[in-house]
């Protein structure tokens, strides 16, 4: 007869890893429990966070609503104030026009010429022996007498001293020609101390001043960065073609035979003649 011996629980093997089995789930829950604490903690900041956000949006919301509800006002005050500004400009702009045909001579920096509304739509930028610049009708004497004598109305003046009288900006507007830029450049330096580069020279026996190819050269270098030795002399040619024209042959172009480390060349030469007829006067201030 056979006998089985039947057990009712763990064995004593078994004991012990059941033991650290427990372990092992006490410390996961206590992990577990730990990390929901502070993703409850993470939550209760976020919450937090959201209230003061909302409750900012909503003072920014209000503060849109006063600033839209004052808006229209101050607009309306703006188009108002635009209207009357542009009333007053239309009124002074009449008042200028009938000046002007009464023969009145305005200083530049008063009159907005393209708001002057005069005959023939011409007016003439003029020089005086204020040095000043004025605005007046064509040929039209101020019963006044401000400002002077008339030294040189732009209209009289040769293309290029009209150039060199512009700045920058609207000498690129008016000419988009590299070498007449500079052309105009070229005769500003001649006739206003204040350029500072000037490569004129005075001369002699005839000549009242000259400027050699070489030292135009150097100076258009001076005057366009970047430029490479070579093309510096393609841009002396044009420029002194440029020169001739716009001075209407004022200019005279020569040759002279130099000798340098002893070796001699011939150089060309622009020339200002004192005989040369210049608008407003044979003075090198004449077109300032």
């Amino acid at each position: 007869m056979s006998t089985t011996t039947e057990q009712s629980g763990p064995t004593a093997s078994t004991i012990p890893a059941l033991a650290d089995e427990l372990e092992s789930l006490r410390e996961r829950i206590a992990t577990l429990e730990s990390s929901l604490e502070r993703k409850e903690a993470r939550l209760d900041h976020f919450e937090a966070e959201l209230e003061r956000e909302r409750a900012t949006n909503e003072r920014l919301e209000a503060r849109v609503e006063e600033l839209e509800a004052t808006r229209t006002p101050i607009e309306a005050r703006l188009d108002a104030h635009e209207k009357k500004l542009n009333a007053n400009k239309d009124r002074i702009g009449e008042l200028q026009g009938r000046e002007l045909e009464k023969g009145a001579h305005l200083l530049e920096e008063n009159v907005d010429e393209r708001e002057i509304d005069v005959a023939d739509g011409r007016l003439e930028r003029i020089s005086k022996d204020d040095d000043r610049q004025y605005f007046r009708l064509p040929e039209s004497d101020d019963p006044l007498e401000r400002g002077g004598d008339v030294t040189l109305a732009h209209g009289d003046c040769l293309p290029i001293q009209q150039l060199a009288r512009m700045d920058e900006d609207l000498l690129r507007t008016t000419t988009s020609s590299l070498p007449s830029r500079l052309a105009a450049k070229l005769w500003q330096a001649r006739v206003d101390p204040n350029v500072g580069d000037n490569p004129w020279e005075n001369g002699s026996a005839g000549v009242r001043e000259y400027v050699t190819a070489s030292e135009m050269k150097h100076w258009i270098r001076r005057q366009e960065s970047g430029v490479s030795d070579e093309y510096a002399k393609k841009l002396v040619s044009r420029t002194i073609d440029a020169l001739l024209a716009l001075s209407k042959s004022r200019l005279a172009v020569r040759k002279k035979s130099q000798r340098k480390n002893g070796l001699e060349y011939t150089e060309r030469r622009v020339l200002l003649m004192e005989d040369a007829e210049i608008p407003g006067g044979t003075l090198t201030s004449e077109d300032t």
